[in-house]
């Protein structure tokens, strides 16, 4: 997934790059250099180049000891040390080459071993360039040799406050469970609760996914698009809720919020079991929280510290301030800021909603959750359904599945991670997030 880390951050969960297939290629090039490769009797050009593929994702060797400058001008070293520290975190180690068919050849297939995984894909070098290493593509990683006590201690070795929960929705024990019943703060995932008032007021009769409405203003800030649409433009409530859940757009769901209003939007959440929901009173709308967190040190504190009622009084006309997006940005570029200002849920009061949803939303709500998955195709395939909503700030983030099998039993896969301090490499967890879905059902 592309990630959002704009300063605002609630966007949608996406998978960073090091958890997709990738394509490391760079066309072909003549320039000759001085580092050839030596071939033994025993070992050929491309098995030698293979070999050093394990040193350079080790970090071992830098790339331009082995890549060809057009490599290097496509996939800067600086990407690939991130693309390889990715892969290595999330997979162990780099440990051998274990296929290479073509080993004769200037291109082959390719089989490498980590701790963790088998990755597969392919290897190009270049007989212009020394035999340099002109194409790497890694196409699929099977996992071996994972286990739900490995991922646990992995979740638990991440700095800063972590929740976790993984298990059957209908009851049984939890696959991977650590303070379930913490209260976390979300980021984007606190639209599962817009989605949930929504699909049940469709379901109720009370509202049409066709309805029409008009895009007004004020408008959010980004993650998504909708806050440079035209005035007025004419959308739909699935149009604003799709928006809402595949690209995070938060302008989708501030309208949303507005269409529905604050409050039915807390009482689903209140309906759905949340344990504490007076940490979400008042409900807040995306612009709400990005111009506290940007504003006055003085209104965020008052905010901070002031019950509902309190807070209800200073967020009355707060929408319609006329601040610059390059401000709200400002704010979000050091760090982690004011983390008691969010949305809250426990793993558990998200397993909880899931099955509030089940039993009171119009089915479409589940296609919107599932039009962006946020997991690799070979995982996907093994649930016969996927719907996801992911949020993050500087310091926050959340991932949330809820998975069906193919046996029709549903589980919710909850991932929360906060830090005070810091903000969070998102693709250490989101690492982790694809060795989960890789486990036997």
């Amino acid at each position: 997934m592309e990630r959002m880390m704009k300063p605002l951050a609630l966007t949608a969960c996406t998978l960073a790059a090091a958890l997709a297939p990738v394509a490391l290629t760079a066309p072909l090039s003549a320039q000759e250099t001085d580092d050839a490769v030596t071939v033994t009797a025993e070992q050929t050009a491309l098995e030698m180049r293979a070999d050093q593929v394990i040193a350079l994702l080790n970090g071992e060797i830098e790339p331009e000891d082995v890549l060809t400058e057009g490599f290097i001008a496509q996939v800067p070293p600086a990407q690939l040390k991130a693309i390889s520290a990715a892969w290595t975190t999330q997979y162990g180690k780099a440990l051998s080459v274990e296929e290479l068919p073509n080993a004769g050849g200037t291109r082959s297939a390719i089989a490498i071993r980590f701790e963790r995984a088998i990755a597969r894909g392919g290897i190009a070098i270049d007989a212009g360039e020394d035999n340099r290493i002109s194409e790497l593509l890694i196409q699929t990683f099977d996992i071996v040799g994972d286990t739900p006590q490995k991922i646990a201690a992995d979740l638990d070795a991440l700095a800063g406050e972590v929740s976790y929960w993984f298990g059957p929705v209908g009851g049984g024990e939890p696959v991977l469970a650590s303070q379930p019943e913490a209260q976390m703060p979300l980021g984007s995932t606190f639209k599962l609760y817009v989605l949930a008032a929504l699909a049940r007021e469709v379901a109720d009769g009370k509202r049409n996914w066709n309805d029409q409405v008009t895009l007004g203003k004020p408008r959010s800030f980004p993650s998504g698009m909708m806050q440079d649409w035209p005035e007025d433009a004419p959308v739909t409530l699935h149009t604003l809720a799709s928006m809402m859940i595949a690209i995070s757009d938060n302008t989708a769901t501030d309208q949303l919020i507005g269409v529905l209003g604050r409050d039915a939007v807390f009482e689903t959440l209140v309906n759905s079991g949340h344990s504490e929901p007076a940490l979400n009173d008042p409900f807040l709308t995306t612009r709400e929280m990005f111009l506290l967190k940007s504003g006055p040190a003085g209104r965020l504190a008052t905010y901070q510290r002031g019950d509902a009622d309190v807070r209800l009084q200073v967020l009355d006309g707060l929408e319609t301030f006329a601040t610059p997006a390059s401000e709200v940005e400002a704010a979000f570029l050091n760090g982690p800021i004011a983390l008691d200002v969010e949305w809250f849920a426990s793993a558990a009061d998200l397993a909880a909603l899931m099955r509030f949803m089940r039993e009171t939303a119009d089915p479409e709500a589940f296609a919107i959750m599932g039009i962006n998955p946020s997991m690799l195709d070979s995982s996907r395939t093994d649930w016969a359904y996927a719907g996801y909503k992911g949020g993050s700030e500087p310091g926050v983030l959340n991932l949330t599945w809820l998975l069906t099998d193919h046996e029709g039993r549903d589980h919710v896969l909850v991932l929360s991670w906060r830090n005070d301090a810091a903000s969070l490499d998102a693709s250490a967890l989101e690492a982790i997030a694809q060795r989960i879905h890789a486990l036997p059902q």
